[in-house]
């Protein structure tokens, strides 16, 4: 059998996958994740989301699109859910839904509430990146 015929057969049978490089999924927000992420100086992005919030379905479809970037594979994005996660509210200083932070580390490189468009969240998130 030639080797392009074993290469066809190992595609269609699923042997070899070509999985594209892709930012890290989309996790549930926990203090331990945040911290974790920021003690090793990942660029993390943290989403105030709220299902009932129209502004944060706005947001989440940019937000997933950053997930599947290359461009954004070294990103830590964490969604905090907005109604049960009060105490970490706090501390992050988060008053409303629909809140993004960046970080690059520890250090907060941006703040937005409410923005929908696709290149302000992509910048947003780019400035964790740097």
């Amino acid at each position: 059998m030639s080797f392009l015929r074993k290469l066809s057969l190992a595609l269609v049978f699923g042997l070899i996958t070509a999985a594209p490089l892709m930012a890290q999924p989309i996790q549930p927000f926990t203090t331990a994740a945040l911290k974790a992420a920021q003690a090793a100086g990942k660029p993390v992005l943290v989403d105030a989301y709220a299902s009932w919030c129209p502004t944060c379905r706005k947001q989440a479809p940019t937000i997933d699109a950053l997930a599947k970037d290359p461009a954004f594979d070294k990103l830590v994005i964490l969604r905090l859910d907005y109604d049960n996660q009060t105490a970490e509210k706090r501390a992050l200083g988060i008053v409303q839904q629909s809140t993004l932070i960046t970080f690059h580390g520890s250090k907060e490189t941006g703040r937005e509430v409410g923005i929908t468009d696709p290149d302000q969240i992509r910048k947003l998130a780019q400035s964790a990146l740097q």
